[in-house]
């Protein structure tokens, strides 16, 4: 669910407060701390919301411990990752909020579709924030800067949720 990896962040063109460059290169910085952790990151989610691996058809009704190590796992956090990487990319440069801010609507819209709901945007958010507290190297300023891409990330995904 492409929904989940869009959330980590974004820059986005709809929004009236875009991430500054300055903020984009925190973000990036701290992700690429992370990015690698694909299974542990994905892991991290569904064990503070179980709702949220619900919501995925291979992994619904299933043993957290017994999928976390599998290659449907595995494979379907990298998808989730590399989705995150790219949106991140193209944070901080003007020119690539239009296209972020049509990757979050697509996102918003398709799982408003399948049944994610706002307040399992939230959860991710929340444990998505929670790994990334304990595993970059983290301070007032990572945090403000991934709270305000998040801020925005989500105004922008509500927006196609509701359409």
């Amino acid at each position: 669910m492409k929904f989940f990896a869009i959330l980590a962040l974004c820059v986005v063109g709809a929004i009236a407060d875009p991430l500054s460059a300055d903020q984009a290169a925190l973000v990036k910085s701290s992700w690429k701390q992370v990015s690698h952790n694909e299974a542990d990151i994905l892991y991290a989610v569904f064990k503070a919301y179980p709702d949220i691996q619900a919501k995925f058809p291979q992994f619904a009704g299933k043993d957290l411990e017994s999928v976390k190590d599998t290659a449907a796992f595995a494979t379907h956090a990298t998808r989730i990752v590399s989705f995150l990487s790219e949106v991140i990319a193209l944070s901080g440069e003007a020119s690539n909020l239009g296209a972020i801010n049509n990757i979050v609507s697509k996102l918003g819209a398709d799982h408003n579709g399948r049944g994610v709901t706002k307040a399992q945007f939230g959860e991710f958010r929340t444990a998505l924030m929670a790994y990334l507290q304990a595993h970059v190297s983290w301070g007032e300023n990572v945090a403000a800067a991934w709270n305000h891409a998040l801020d925005n990330t989500m105004e922008i995904a509500f927006k196609s949720m509701e359409h």
